[in-house]
């Protein structure tokens, strides 16, 4: 199915051609230059049928206005679509026709009190920020239904975009009119379902989103209004823009800072084809890479978390199995929640971008060769740092700098599996599988069905490096 830019446009979206959605669809990972494109046009066209799609506006008026955006917010590393792919086991007796009408229903309620993400980002004309232009504009619902079942999702998708089609409304570029919120109910032919859901990073992050898709879940099952919401969303992005006057801060941000790239990283992750991989840690696993730590580990060192143990972990075998040199230098980034780490600490139900980024760093022959215990100490310190002064110097040096991430050498870990995606049930069951759309070089920590103490890491590995990767990954002990 096609969904055109025709179509699109007469469905009253302001768009210029940087979007495209269309089908076969391909990504960045999935090119005609890509020795994949052949499974990518056999899957694309594995019958996915478009039912509706539909601008869904905000139940009640809402306020016309030009909200700013904070310092956060408008990183330029943000500025794309959080994309999730929640799935659902068939019920019986459920009501297909019911659950799309309720889902679209609560969708346009819960944009009355969420009316920015009903709204379009742009920048500032000064270039300084962004804003959020609200008018209502509205947000995107697509239903359809395709040949897939349930069973399929279990593992790691073959190749990065196998699922693109279950989210096939692809923005190129965040800033030129798109919805900020994109909705994608796809029937399985078992009697399953799965739900694609895209966010523009740079109104919320992980938690603001999932707050909402709960809340909105929430009045799909209900007759509640808006006002009986558990959270209500606060917008407050003043909080997190520069103190005035300006301060000098004289902390350091290896986040930001360039490394020499001495084995030729960014070609290889933009030329070699990338496999996706998916493991669980059960806590028998995650206790026993705590046990290996510590005892690599100084007497008297804190104890290590599950996250710190299990990143290590995995950043440790995906850099023995890319086979780097000893003296390239590599980082850790991830994602460290300053809601209650500035101060006044955020209030509850902001869900602007209330999080900075972790670095953990050291070269290769270091990481691979001092031991689990070393790795987990550089994540822990990494999260240590992050107090009220370091959060301020952060904004201080995105705002004033234009400070973004590097790439070389880096490995992004993303932990889905703390937001709570795992609850949201429109009246269909919490979802069997969580994940992303596509599966790409992140590292996404994700949770497992029924088993609170388990995480799914996927993480998508060079072709060259993915059977060792493979092999260490589950071999702590090698």
């Amino acid at each position: 199915m096609v969904i055109s830019i025709a179509q699109i446009l007469l469905l009253s979206l302001s768009l210029s051609l940087y979007i495209y959605v269309t089908q076969p669809l391909f990504s960045s990972r999935c090119t005609l230059q890509d020795p994949q494109n052949q499974n990518c046009i056999k899957d694309m066209a594995n019958s996915l049928h478009v039912k509706e799609a539909i601008v869904v506006k905000p139940s009640e008026p809402t306020p016309t206005s030009v909200l700013s955006l904070s310092a956060l917010d408008s990183q330029l590393f943000l500025r794309f679509t959080i994309e999730y792919l929640l799935v659902y086991k068939a019920r019986p007796g459920l009501d297909q026709g019911t659950i799309a009408a309720r889902i679209k229903a609560a969708l346009g309620r819960i944009l009355v009190p969420y009316y920015p993400l009903a709204g379009r980002v742009k920048a500032k004309s000064d270039g300084s920020s962004l804003e959020v232009v609200c008018r209502a504009q509205g947000a995107l619902f697509v239903e359809a239904v395709c040949d897939n079942t349930v069973n399929e999702f279990d593992g790691a998708p073959r190749y990065v975009s196998q699922w693109r089609k279950l989210l096939s409304f692809y923005v190129a570029d965040v800033l030129q009119g798109a919805p900020l919120l994109v909705i994608q109910l796809t029937w399985l032919k078992d009697g399953g379902a799965t739900l694609g859901v895209g966010f523009n990073h740079c109104v919320c992050d992980g938690l603001g989103s999932t707050e909402l898709l709960n809340s909105l879940a929430e009045l799909a099952m209900s007759q509640a209004r808006f006002s009986d919401l558990k959270i209500k969303p606060i917008w407050d992005r003043h909080l997190l823009d520069p103190i005035k006057p300006c301060r000098s801060f004289s902390l350091s941000h290896p986040e930001f800072n360039r490394v020499p790239d001495v084995c030729g990283f960014l070609a290889r992750f933009s030329n070699e084809r990338l496999i996706p991989t998916s493991v669980i840690f059960d806590k028998r696993w995650k206790n026993e890479l705590k046990r290996l730590a510590v005892s690599m580990s100084l007497p008297g060192e804190p104890a290590y978390t599950s996250f710190e143990v299990v990143s290590a972990h995995v950043w440790r075998s995906w850099a023995r199995a890319l086979n780097l040199p000893s003296n390239q230098i590599l980082k850790l980034l991830f994602s460290i929640n300053i809601r209650d780490r500035v101060k006044p600490s955020l209030p509850s139900g902001y869900y602007g971008n209330g999080f900075v980024l972790g670095c953990a760093q050291t070269s290769v022959k270091d990481l691979t060769e001092k031991g689990l215990g070393y790795a987990s100490k550089l994540i822990k310190r990494a999260k240590g740092r992050v107090d009220n002064e370091y959060v301020r110097s952060v904004i201080e040096s995105v705002s004033q700098k234009r400070s973004c991430p590097d790439s070389v050498g880096v490995l992004i870990v993303s932990q889905w599996s703390r937001l709570g995606l795992e609850r949201v049930d429109f009246g269909i069951g919490r979802p069997v599988q969580v994940g992303p759309i596509c599966s790409d070089k992140y590292c996404l920590i994700l949770p497992v069905q029924n088993q609170t103490d388990a995480v799914k890491v996927m993480v998508a590995i060079p072709a060259s490096g993915v059977e060792k990767y493979d092999y260490l990954v589950k071999s702590p002990y090698s």
